[in-house]
């Protein structure tokens, strides 16, 4: 039986999902009793919303209206900090498990992003490789061949059509196919290669939810596997996918606000990523910081970073090699030090690097080519060129058009609220009308 702050977390969030306020809770939940619709008062469900008093009589007939899943309130113990002492291979598979069921995420919250950065257990896999049960799967170089070809075949549809696109087929696949491989049987080092390759599918998984939805569930199950994402990259001594695992979480405290908590996962990004002689990824986690440290108001500290980014940018080879910080190209460098650039006002210098992006060093893929489209069209309405911002948002809709993106769409969102001042312009407003037809 969930506590009565988890209760009322679950009774929010199904309310919350369904539009409901407390007064048609108490009407919903007066009907399911059998009862006549006004006989719950509202002030009876904002408290039972708020955790200040438990439905214990009315609890069947709450579950009955609001279709809550109790049990599943049991395993959700896995957002918050005591699950973080668990097995990693249990947890995540229970995560992944959850996900295919439907089952109810919490929101992603500060503190669960912070509680990331715990010590993992470094001895996951040497104790696995000791308890193996008898009739476990033998698992070699081809299964963790296998996991890296999924990874790179889903990431690389993602990549192009957007998180919500397939993200099922992920979790399916780390429910179906590779929990067994991590409860099987393998050395030690087949044991490092097939966590590493697992967290690269677990990342992934974490951001087509981050893509998929807005909402606080996608966002917390992003959160989540982000969280395990940097656990199985760390038990399997990879600084490079630890690294990248935080910058997620990174990212996503940048996109809701949690600005020191957002710093603080960049400086760990960093201190993974100081040693690589990759530049690419050195690059990757210099500029997180630079974002961090920009949207956290911090002039001095993003200017230093971004300078450092834009340093090991130049050291990289003009081919991208098998690193999971390959695809950090110096066009997907440039996108986003514009953004940064935007951030602290220097919009020339910002349009130039978006411009370099999309023209000189090309973005091979298609959602990102669109997101960049977007967001140069931003900075030239801020810098008052609005034929250079129609002209540019125009090709943004082309691009855009059946991806499956969050980004995407909020961009869309954005264009039709920035051209409500230029409606009387035929083609401004012709611009928003196909915004507003693309978003339907």
């Amino acid at each position: 039986m969930p506590t009565k702050q988890e209760l009322a977390e679950l009774i929010r969030h199904a309310c919350t999902k369904r539009g409901w306020g407390p007064t048609k809770l108490a009407r919903e939940v007066s009907v399911a009793a059998g009862k006549p619709p006004d006989t719950l008062e509202r002030q009876y469900a904002r408290r039972w919303m708020s955790g200040e008093r438990e439905p214990t009589y009315w609890l069947p007939y709450v579950v009955q209206a609001l279709d809550l899943d109790l049990d599943a309130s049991q395993e959700a113990e896995s957002n918050g900090l005591e699950a973080e002492a668990t097995d990693t291979v249990a947890s995540v598979i229970q995560l992944g498990r959850r996900d295919v069921h439907r089952r109810n995420f919490l929101a992603a919250t500060s503190g669960y992003a912070l509680s990331a950065l715990a010590l993992p257990d470094l001895d996951s896999i040497t104790r696995r490789t000791k308890m193996a049960p008898a009739g476990a799967v033998r698992v070699g170089a081809g299964e963790v061949a296998a996991v890296k070809q999924m990874v790179k075949a889903l990431g690389d549809s993602a990549a192009e059509l957007g998180g919500g696109h397939a993200r099922h087929l992920a979790v399916r696949y780390l429910t179906d196919d590779v929990a067994p491989w991590l409860n099987g049987k393998y050395t030690e080092a087949t044991g490092r290669e097939l966590f590493a390759a697992t967290s690269q599918l677990v990342h992934l998984a974490g951001w087509m939810a981050q893509d998929e939805g807005n909402d606080p569930e996608h966002q917390g199950r992003a959160q989540q596997y982000y969280a395990h994402a940097y656990r199985l990259a760390a038990e399997a001594r990879d600084p490079e996918l630890s690294a990248t695992a935080l910058r997620g979480l990174a990212v996503q405290a940048i996109d809701l606000g949690y600005r020191a908590e957002a710093v603080q996962l960049g400086e760990a990004c960093v201190r993974y990523g100081k040693d690589l002689a990759n530049p690419r990824a050195v690059a990757y986690y210099e500029a997180t910081l630079a974002n961090a440290a920009a949207q956290d108001d911090d002039r001095t500290t993003a200017t230093r970073h971004l300078a450092l980014s834009e340093t090991a940018i130049g050291h990289s080879a003009a081919t991208a090699g098998e690193s999971w910080a390959a695809h950090y190209s110096p066009g997907r460098w440039a996108h986003e030090s514009g953004m940064i650039l935007t951030r602290l006002g220097d919009l020339d210098a910002a349009e130039e690097h978006l411009r370099l992006a999309l023209d000189i060093h090309g973005l091979d893929r298609r959602r990102t080519r669109a997101i960049v489209l977007a967001d140069l069209g931003g900075v030239r309405i801020r810098q008052g060129d609005l034929d250079g911002a129609l002209a540019t948002w125009n090709e943004f809709l082309a691009c855009a058009d059946g991806i499956r993106s969050v980004k995407v769409s909020t961009a869309a969102v954005d264009i039709v609220t920035r051209l409500n001042r230029f409606r009387e312009m035929p083609e401004a407003s012709q611009l928003q009308r196909k915004a507003v037809l693309f978003l339907t």
